[in-house]
């Protein structure tokens, strides 16, 4: 009888894009495609190095630029190219895009009410782009990881490959809630960090998390720039 062959699994690490411009002035972004700014682009370098010892396999990056940027930082520093898949793109908000959060229920107060709510079938306004609801956006992602399960099963190693893919804040909520199996509308419980690591394991078609917003590699940066910034202003 032959031994049985390993299970295949993979770690994941999810990882949200640096800062941009529209995160700093607290403005929504959805489908927008906004660059990282300057502190954005140091969290992507400091992303690249902190991960520069654990051999990536694939670097999957959403098709927005703040997440290609970010994904290609880190794709530097492991001499890789990136995957880019418009699957693992934030969530769009339709009409709220642009806008800051603090004009939005002034705007639209119906509307952002029931987000608020976490309605999981409420409409946003129409806007440039047309919005997804909860579940619409739930079920792409949920598809996101399904593919991700094939790599797993198609592996020819039948070991652990190891993946990171960079997202969004909204993707980051999603995969949460599938990993601890939340309700939809279930109130958020943790907070979506910029250029944070989260870690999970996928394997027999489970995802698990290990470890939530890890952000221990920007703290050497955080005191990098504040000096910088001190010094400017003698």
């Amino acid at each position: 009888m032959k031994p049985s062959q390993p299970m295949p699994m993979i770690e994941l690490l999810l990882i949200r894009h640096g800062e941009t411009e529209w995160n700093a002035e607290r403005r929504l972004q959805g489908h927008s495609d906004i660059p990282l700014n300057q502190t954005g682009m140091h969290q992507a370098t400091a992303l690249g190095a902190a991960l520069q010892h654990e051999k990536l396999d694939v670097i999957i990056s959403s098709d927005l630029l703040r997440a290609q940027q970010t994904a290609r930082a880190i794709g530097r520093f492991q001499d890789q190219d990136i995957i880019t898949d418009p699957m693992w793109r934030e969530r769009c908000y339709g009409g709220f895009e642009s806008l800051l959060y603090s004009d939005i229920a002034a705007r639209f107060p119906m509307e952002y009410a029931a987000w608020q709510a976490h309605d999981v079938d409420a409409h946003f306004p129409e806007g440039e782009r047309k919005g997804e609801t909860i579940r619409q956006f739930h079920h792409r992602i949920a598809g996101a990881v399904q593919k991700l399960f094939k790599l797993a099963a198609h592996s020819q190693s039948g070991g652990t490959s190891k993946i990171a893919v960079v997202a969004h804040g909204g993707v980051l909520e999603c995969i949460y809630r599938i990993a601890l199996n939340l309700e939809l509308d279930a109130p958020r419980e943790v907070s979506m960090l910029n250029a944070s690591i989260n870690r999970f394991t996928l394997m027999d078609e489970q995802l698990r998390l290990t470890l939530w917003g890890d952000v221990r590699h920007l703290t050497a940066l955080t005191t990098d720039l504040h000096l910088h910034a001190a010094l400017d202003e003698l």
